[in-house]
């Protein structure tokens, strides 16, 4: 057992790549201090404590991104913090209230708390694929790696918000922790889907939800950079393991359009009817572009082939009776 006998932080630790990284900490070991909004919400806390070793190994904190110093008894004692709190909105009235503030001041709140402890050296962020790829027009068949970094111009005058809150959190974490003598190592995922843990359904789950039951497309250009939320998790504890580990790693097991996602949805259920959506013989065009998994792929992570992620979607989707069929 890896982590036996080490102590680690995560932050927001309710969402869902948290919940899955509180349970693969728990399976390698370690103990954990997580923290969520609120511990009197069943919601945040119920299916964190039902997990495996939680009863022996896990300890729940109450902490607020806003507020200064509410994290510092969350990792008081601990060797790394995973931190993934952030809000993910793609639809806001006030994008510096709801998130741009929460996620830049948040992070350097949390990572002040860090500072203070002595035991503490290594931060692991979680970042996101916002904060790489929007700068310029992406090149027809070029691989983006991880020396792509966002515009925050570009994002703000294309009104991204989520994408300006992401990267203006990943640039201020990365100053404070060269500053502050943090070893940080950013994870940046795509489009995380897979097997949900937690009771309420998270924005990207409701995405591709939306997709396999009506058609609905997220992205306007139906492409979609899929990453299994049991990869993400994985990395950010190797993350922490492996010494070797720097920078940032983008996450993404492969880059897809709406098109094949429904194929293989066909494929595998067809009672869902979803060939009636697509002519028959109707071929997917290649994707205009790639993300590198190099660098992920060097860290040690094996990223789970896109049926295994759809299937496990699609079956976790229909235990929560959030797709009958």
């Amino acid at each position: 057992m890896s982590g036996e006998g080490k102590v680690v932080c995560v932050t927001g630790a309710s969402g869902y790549i948290a919940s899955w990284l509180v349970k693969l900490l728990l399976d390698r070991g370690y103990t954990i201090h997580a923290t969520v909004r609120s511990l009197n919400d069943p919601k945040k806390t119920e299916h964190l404590l039902a997990l495996d070793g939680a009863k022996e190994r896990l300890s729940l904190f109450e902490a607020n991104l806003s507020v200064d110093g509410s994290f510092d008894a969350a990792v008081s004692g601990c060797v790394c913090l995973f931190h993934t709190a952030s809000p993910v909105l793609f639809s806001v009235d006030d994008p510096n209230a709801q998130l741009i503030d929460p996620a830049v001041k948040g992070t350097l709140n949390v990572l002040k708390s860090a500072a203070k402890v002595q035991s503490l050296k290594k931060v692991v962020l979680t970042s996101s694929l916002a904060s790489v790829m929007l700068s310029v027009k992406i090149p027809v068949g070029v691989v983006v790696d991880e020396t792509w970094f966002s515009d925050p111009v570009t994002c703000e005058q294309t009104k991204l918000w989520y994408h300006l809150s992401k990267t203006l959190a990943e640039d201020a974490a990365v100053k404070f922790a060269k500053e502050n003598g943090l070893e940080l190592v950013a994870i940046n995922p795509g489009f995380v889907i897979g097997p949900i843990l937690q009771p309420t359904l998270n924005l990207t789950s409701e995405g591709i939800l939306g997709l396999i039951k009506d058609g609905k497309d997220v992205f306007p250009d139906g492409i979609y950079r899929l990453v299994d939320v049991r990869d993400v998790a994985t990395a950010h504890i190797l993350a922490f393991e492996n010494p070797e580990a720097n920078g940032r790693y983008c996450m993404v097991g492969k880059v897809v359009r709406s098109l094949e996602i429904l194929k293989i949805v066909d494929k595998l259920y067809p009672s869902l009817g979803h060939s009636e959506r697509y002519k028959d013989g109707e071929g997917v065009e290649p994707v205009p572009y790639n993300i590198s998994s190099a660098k992920a792929e060097s860290l040690g992570v094996t990223f789970t082939p896109l049926d295994v992620s759809i299937k496990d979607t699609v079956e976790s989707l229909k235990e929560k009776s959030l797709l009958s069929f």
